[in-house]
């Protein structure tokens, strides 16, 4: 009997997926569980694994193209069993692949059609994926084995949008190490790439355009830039929306318009937070604490002070949490995502480093599962490291706070009577006014405020 294998939801939130690879290919066998290939959903790249046992007939669609949950993308069937046009010979015999027991949400339509330039490869961060030729590296595979320049038996370690840039660029991936898990190859291993080839004396546009970093927040990674296609003589380039970019779009129009915002500011002496991370900096091996790793302690520990403000919009309730789950704004190749580490209140310095550190580097590599950026209870978002003294963030429902994190920077501010030399740090809540009063938020921050300018009451 043949049976159809669907697009799944693999993510709460997902409606339509991008088929990033086949793993398996037509005539092979195919056990329960098997890899069946790699989908892009709205936030990571994920596996869509077999259900039933049997024989891949057919690929439906190719790699590359996006399908609506729930519609067809493959056939597996007895050996030899004959399809039409993708479709079983025998309708009235075949069976549709169960779903991992999750409602599959109404699909959308696909996505308009790119321009011709898009479509014909020069995309960038977001066109259609890259079909490799006789000089190009194969596809890669999980079970490859990395090397340090990410490829083993003649296949390569790379993130889809790595593969593309790479080809639009010219650039042999074989030659490139990849910094990413396992020796995968990711964007930024293209810039250094590009950057070596640019003629001595010169600068690659990827070095001149890298913003200078604070000191303060020197531990923390900078954000991969989102690539541009150059320009071929057209005054302009369409780019086809990737599913993480269709996510933050639908996103910002559900929090920017109908959550009637506020905003508090205050700055923040930092000078005995910096003195703390300079000390346990030489407390032995171990995770290093950054400014945002007690930044997060901090804010958990006001949030169980103050519970107003730890809480979901529920339209016809309000939901307040007993437990804090703080989610961390990363910036990856293509948006952004939001890790959520639980129970942060909870859990030490070096704990919630070692594990901001985890989630950080497998966001970047879109290898979350949806619980692990899901059911965040307040977001922080620190663009300190980006040399941003002060800006607004956007909250992310249906939770109702966000704090916003500029630069450490020195000022001449008075202190203990006298005009001294003080590192600073500017702090701004964004309030969902539905749930959060301007006296509550400011209660909030005046906590979290006398928290970072004391940070011994985070060990206490």
């Amino acid at each position: 009997m043949t049976t159809k294998v669907v697009m799944e939801a693999l993510s709460p939130t997902m409606e339509e997926g991008r088929l990033v690879e086949w793993k398996k290919g037509e005539g092979e066998p195919v056990a329960v569980g098997d890899v069946l290939a790699e989908v892009e959903t709205d936030k990571a790249v994920m596996e869509l694994v077999a259900r039933t046992g049997g024989t891949l007939l057919k690929q439906v669609v190719p790699a590359g193209a996006t399908v609506p949950v729930s519609e067809l993308v493959a056939l597996i069937g007895e050996p030899g069993e004959s399809v039409d046009n993708g479709k079983p010979a025998r309708a009235q015999e075949q069976g549709t692949q169960p779903a991992p027991g999750r409602n599959q949400p109404t699909s959308m339509p696909p996505a308009p059609e790119p321009s011709p330039r898009a479509a014909s490869g020069s995309a960038g961060a977001s066109g259609p994926a890259v079909k490799p030729t006789a000089g190009q590296a194969a596809p890669s595979t999980p079970a490859a084995a990395a090397t340090p320049a990410g490829a083993a038996a003649g296949r390569i370690k790379a993130s889809p949008l790595a593969r593309r840039i790479a080809a639009e660029r010219g650039i042999d991936l074989t030659a490139v190490s990849g910094s990413g898990p396992e020796g995968r190859v990711v964007l930024r291993d293209l810039e250094g790439a590009a950057a070596a080839e640019t003629p001595a004396g010169g600068r690659s546009p990827a070095a001149s355009a890298a913003p200078a970093a604070a000191p303060a927040a020197a531990a923390a990674p900078v954000a991969p830039r989102i690539v541009v296609p150059p320009s071929d003589g057209a005054p302009y380039t369409d780019v086809p929306l990737t599913q993480l970019r269709k996510t933050i779009a639908r996103r910002l129009v559900q929090s920017i318009g109908p959550i009637p915002t506020f905003y508090l500011t205050t700055e923040v002496d930092m000078e005995r937070a910096w003195d703390a991370r300079e000390a346990l900096k030489t407390l032995g091996d171990g995770p290093k604490v950054s400014f945002n790793d007690i930044i997060l302690k901090a804010v958990a520990s006001a949030l169980r002070q103050h519970p107003a403000c730890n809480a979901w919009w529920q339209d016809d309730r309000i939901r307040y949490w007993h437990e804090i789950h703080v989610s961390m704004a990363v910036a990856i190749e293509d948006g952004l995502i939001t890790p959520v580490i639980r129970h942060t209140d909870r859990k030490s310095l070096r704990e919630i480093a070692a594990e901001a550190q985890d989630l950080a580097a497998r966001a970047r590599s879109r290898r979350l599962t949806p619980e692990e950026y899901t059911g965040g209870t307040f977001s922080v978002s620190n663009l300190g490291m980006l040399d941003i003294d002060e800006f607004t963030a956007v909250i992310n429902p249906p939770e109702t706070g966000i704090l916003a994190v500029g630069r450490i920077v020195d000022k001449p501010v008075a202190h203990d009577g006298q005009v001294a030399l003080r590192r600073r740090m500017r702090l701004t809540m964004s309030c969902d006014h539905r749930v959060i009063d301007g006296a509550t938020g400011a209660q909030f921050l005046k906590t979290l405020k006398a928290m970072l300018e004391n940070p011994l009451v985070l060990v206490w």
